[in-house]
């Protein structure tokens, strides 16, 4: 087990000995963390061990080269993407390259980690009487909230990564289950959810907790998948009575194709609706970006207008929308996937130049 968690002190330490190569704007505080403007994702590729590999040499080359925010999931690549995550941590740490308290570690549960999805999730819960959990607790073949398979599932992905303490927990994509049951149920599900979570919390298994959605934070509350960002919040105020909430996260996907979470008004706060990341920042939440470059598809499509101001400093399509991502006013990381030696080594170019500036941002979007 690799004991330890990100610190205030580490992961400022990690920043300042990288601003010798790369900006200081490149790093953020946030959450008494430090972290770089770009993440690490870890979410596509097949389950193979020449997959793994890559993964593992891309994390490792990052985190030598000023990214310290690393992303995973339980289910990307059927597990294997969380053990790519652990095998670059044992070989960054034993190498003294970095020490655990520099990295900030991601990792998010809700669907069902395994190819036989339904078959796999009867015989290790329903069937097994150390649950008590429900067919009804699998939604669409694929996703559960049960507050024991939210349990089960955080203590799969500390053993996977290796880990004492995962610093960014995620509920992941919960809105899979709305439409399918209603939404005072689901709600219900989310309190349950988040019991759990802050007992973790209390243990030391995490740091903090969110959300990670696809529609949930960027659809109109008209939208059948809409989830409703304050009442979320203050359900978890509820369970954390008189301590502060840890629910202090949210992911969503925001890249130059879809733009939602920075212009849509989408989440009422105090009596005035507004776009997620605003709305999260008032509310004490902190926003990360997942798809930063739309995962590469389509980039001949995106806004030409702002592709060809970004494009002016950048070599290729993939680091404009990249930087327009990065550079979104109130944001915490862009994530990005990343694999071939080529795609790690084109995205790094990018950390030895600030993001732009809000005045600059404003005007792209103007």
């Amino acid at each position: 087990m690799i004991l330890g968690k990100a610190t205030t002190t580490k992961t400022k330490y990690y920043a300042q000995l990288h601003q010798t190569k790369y900006p200081a704007k490149h790093f953020r505080e946030f959450n008494n963390l430090t972290a770089s403007s770009i993440g690490i994702g870890t979410y596509l590729g097949s389950s193979d061990a020449a997959t793994n590999n890559l993964v593992t040499e891309a994390i490792i080359k990052s985190v030598k080269n000023g990214i310290n925010l690393i992303d995973t999931a339980i289910n990307y690549r059927y597990q294997h993407g969380e053990l790519s995550v652990k095998k670059a941590l044992l070989k960054l740490i034993e190498s003294k390259t970095v020490s655990r308290e520099e990295l900030i570690i991601c990792s998010k549960g809700g669907f069902i980690p395994n190819r036989e999805k339904e078959k796999w999730f009867k015989q290790q819960y329903i069937d097994n009487q150390k649950f008590n959990i429900q067919p009804t607790d699998m939604v669409a073949g694929v996703h559960c909230m049960h507050p024991e398979y939210i349990q089960d599932q955080l203590e799969r992905s500390l053993i996977n990564l290796g880990l004492e303490t995962i610093d960014i927990y995620y509920l992941h994509n919960p809105e899979t289950q709305l439409g399918i049951i209603p939404a005072d149920e689901f709600y219900r599900r989310l309190q349950g959810v988040f019991s759990v979570l802050e007992k973790a919390a209390d243990a030391g298994k995490i740091t903090a907790y969110g959300i990670a959605t696809w529609q949930g934070f960027r659809v109109p509350p008209t939208d059948i998948k809409h989830i409703d960002l304050a009442k979320t919040k203050s359900i978890a105020q509820q369970i954390a009575g008189e301590k502060s909430d840890r629910f202090q996260f949210i992911q969503l996907p925001i890249n130059l194709a879809m733009t939602e979470a920075i212009i849509t008004p989408t989440q009422f706060v105090d009596g005035k609706i507004l776009p997620a990341i605003t709305a999260a920042n008032q509310l004490g939440i902190k926003a990360i970006a997942s798809a930063s470059i739309a995962q590469a598809k389509n980039l001949k499509q995106l806004p030409q207008k702002i592709m060809t101001a970004l494009g002016e400093n950048q070599e290729t399509g993939a680091l404009s929308a990249l930087q327009f991502t990065r550079s979104v006013p109130g944001l915490c990381s862009a994530l990005v996937g990343m694999k071939s030696p080529n795609h790690v080594a084109e995205n790094l170019t990018l950390t030895k130049i600030p993001p732009l500036d809000a005045a600059y941002f404003a005007q792209l979007m103007g």
